[in-house]
């Protein structure tokens, strides 16, 4: 028997909610493995302040990819789970291999993933404010301030 989901949101609403859900959480979900891929290789003279900050970083990203999945399914959509499935959706691309990465580099990379995230968020917004779902606008709301706020503490590194 089909389930009928009944929350106030047509299936239409609910599908473009989802479907813009699932686009961020790709691209947090390949920032989340790039940021631990650089906490893990930070070298140098920043590596402490460094690997702290990243550490704070995919810590939060780790979470949020359980929250942006769990709204998508809330919403009654199922989620892509699969590392490839992400890759296609996502702007931001993977640090491959473990080659010797300089720390600015990284910095740099990060910072304008984060603002990746940021913009994604900023278009989603008037789009999922037009569906209603007001979860899914604090949502997104809570996610730009946070990409915002991590992007502006690495660009300090490199100012």
């Amino acid at each position: 028997m089909k389930e009928v989901l009944n929350v106030g949101l047509t299936e239409a609403k609910r599908k473009k909610t989802a479907e813009g859900l699932i686009k961020l959480l790709s691209n947090n979900a390949v920032l989340y493995l790039k940021t631990h891929n650089f906490h893990w290789n930070v070298i140098g003279p920043m590596f402490q302040p460094l690997h702290s900050l990243f550490e704070t970083q995919y810590i939060d990203l780790w979470n949020a990819n359980d929250k942006i999945a769990e709204r998508v399914r809330a919403l009654g959509f199922f989620v892509p789970a699969s590392y490839e499935d992400f890759a296609k959706l996502s702007k931001i691309k993977e640090a491959v291999g473990n080659a010797r990465v300089e720390s600015t580099k990284m910095i740099a990379e990060l910072m304008g993933d984060n603002e990746i995230i940021t913009r994604l968020a900023r278009e989603l917004l008037p789009e999922i404010e037009e569906t209603e779902d007001q979860v899914t606008v604090d949502l997104l709301s809570e996610r730009m301030e946070v990409h915002e706020k991590n992007a502006w503490m690495l660009r300090s590194f490199l100012e």
